[in-house]
């Protein structure tokens, strides 16, 4: 194999083929990324059996073959070669690496113990890119960490009609972000479902966020369950979680009329600077009335903290406690200058329920429905 190609181009392509692979790996082989080099150009791919990215780039070759290498070794040697055009070549089991006047050889690995890369199944529809990025960021916060329950690591992907579901929840809280969907005018009786690992999510976002559409295709084979991200010549494909994601959509109610608008920015930096004298996993107590809203912090015999800011209450003045980065959490992805937080019932009238945070147009006017952020409070100590 023999081909040249530009310094920039290939070092993001290999720089986008490995950015998934996991930091250790059972099998070193599953380290590499396989480069394969023909007439329309170079394909570079990365497998590790649950998630694959693959990325189509220009380059001249002189002659077509298939090479398998350590991708984060290349990567890293591809983002500081100097500039100028790189020229790779194979001889046996040998790889060199030529840009200007530097010069790396690196071994390569055995291909014919690759796995085969994942087929991506026939396009179920398009989203907005950059819509469907921040839709991503928005509800992922709110996964699960804890790989002890999987399916709460995940989100859910829910497609009905023209829309688009996006749900995560880790117990405390849940995340829905709702945005177009395109099936391509076909009309599907039944919904479409796929419970997608946070992280992979995170990183399509990231990377296909400004890439005006992206295709998706959610595909089922051989009892693996496969779901694919295609745009501008890359593609990311992930294995489903399997399992029933919890039905976290009853627990919003229709309406509540118990509630509070503020600025989200004070809020914010408010919480922010209470939140201080707090020892780790300790809750703020935040105290609605008419007079506006009163944050306290009780951290220790040492410190405590406390601060007011304007608020406009409706109905009944309300105490809850919470966790500040979950509410910091909720408070970062609604995305408007005013923010609503709602306070649900319970049949118990002195255990308060959880609250639901939404953005608000201004002080009277409720912003576009489409996120919504649950928050359970920690009950008050009596």
């Amino acid at each position: 194999m023999k081909f040249q190609v530009n310094r920039d181009v290939f070092s993001e392509a290999v720089s986008f083929a490995v950015k998934l692979l996991p930091q250790r790996t059972t099998l070193p082989i599953l380290s590499g990324v396989l480069i394969q080099a023909n007439d329309d150009g170079l394909v570079l791919s990365s497998f590790d059996y649950e998630v694959s990215s693959q990325t189509e780039i220009q380059a001249d070759v002189e002659e077509s073959g298939t090479v398998l290498v350590s991708g984060r070794l290349l990567a890293e040697i591809a983002g500081r070669l100097p500039n100028a055009p790189v020229h790779v070549a194979t001889e046996e089991s040998r790889i060199s690496v030529t840009c200007g006047s530097a010069s790396f050889t690196l071994l390569s690995m055995p291909v014919e113990e690759y796995p085969s890369i994942p087929e991506v199944g026939t396009e179920s529809g398009v989203v907005p890119a950059e819509e469907f990025a921040t839709a991503v960021a928005q509800v992922a916060v709110a996964a699960s960490r804890d790989d002890v329950t999987p399916v709460i690591t995940g989100v859910q992907l829910e497609v009905r009609e023209n829309n688009l579901s996006l749900v995560a929840t880790d117990r405390y809280r849940v995340a829905i972000r709702e945005i177009e969907w395109d099936g391509g005018g076909v009309a599907s009786e039944e919904s479409l479902t796929a419970l997608v690992p946070a992280r992979t999510l995170q990183e399509v976002g990231k990377t296909f966020g400004h890439s005006g559409t992206i295709s998706v295709a959610i595909t089922s084979r051989d009892d693996r369950e496969l779901i694919a991200f295609s745009a501008d010549r890359k593609t990311v494909t992930s294995l489903l979680i399997k399992g029933n994601f919890p039905p976290v959509r009853r627990l919003f109610p229709d309406t509540v009329d118990n509630y509070a608008v503020m600025n989200t920015a004070e809020l914010i930096e408010a919480t922010r600077r209470v939140a201080l004298v707090l020892e780790r996993e300790a809750a703020l107590r935040y105290s609605f009335t008419a007079d506006g809203l009163t944050l306290e912090a009780i951290g220790s015999e040492q410190a405590q903290a406390s601060e007011t800011i304007d608020a406009i209450l409706s109905g009944d003045d309300t105490v809850v406690s919470l966790k500040p980065q979950f509410l910091l959490d909720g408070l970062g992805a609604v995305h408007s200058e005013f923010v609503r937080i709602s306070f649900t019932k319970t049949e118990n009238p002195n255990k308060p329920g959880p609250v639901l945070i939404t953005s608000q147009t201004s002080r009277e006017q409720a912003g576009a429905d489409t996120y919504r952020y649950l928050l359970q409070p920690n009950l008050l100590l009596r």
